[in-house]
């Protein structure tokens, strides 16, 4: 039986369950790689490293997701919404999108990535330089005419009721 075929005879609650565990084995993936790097050169050049991996990744993660979706070339701000609820760790942390006019606004209410941590006492990973790379990429990949701004990101929090907030602004 092909791995296909066996995917095939799970249930759909066991095809969402083996999604999310998916999700938190790559999220565990891109931790365990960027801790390495973190405790053998430090933190800049993990964070260097970082940018250098989300700045390939999240152009290939939203073009296969742009396909999946059959979106076309133009999909605005339903495309950019159907496109962020399908990401990776979309699975694992809660969110919430909320659409204004032309701005589509992306709260990560809670993060595994700083839980865990805080959980290991380590600092925040300082994420806003590598989320602007990262968020940008993927909005213009889904609809080029976007434009992203960062709201609340550690370090820089302006909003202490989430962990991060993600304005994205369709330029007509």
């Amino acid at each position: 039986m092909s791995n296909r075929d066996y995917l095939q005879t799970l249930s759909k609650d066991e095809l969402i369950d083996l999604i999310e565990l998916y999700s938190k084995n790559w999220l565990a993936m891109d931790g365990v790689w960027f801790q390495s790097v973190e405790r053998k050169l430090g933190m800049d050049e993990a964070m260097y490293h970082d940018a250098e991996a989300w700045r390939r990744f999240t152009v290939t993660e939203a073009r296969r997701i742009k396909s999946f979706l059959k979106l076309d070339e133009h999909p605005g701000i339903p495309g950019l919404a159907a496109a962020l609820r399908l990401r990776f760790y979309a699975n694992i942390n809660d969110d919430r999108i909320e659409i204004e006019g032309n701005t589509l606004t992306y709260t990560a209410v809670d993060c595994r990535v700083q839980t865990a941590r805080a959980a290991k006492g380590m600092p925040f990973h300082p994420c806003k330089s590598v989320g602007l790379i990262e968020y940008e990429g993927f909005a213009k990949t889904i609809d080029r005419r976007f434009s992203c701004e960062c709201v609340s990101c550690y370090p820089e929090i302006t909003d202490d009721s989430c962990c991060c907030k993600w304005k994205f602004t369709l330029e007509e």
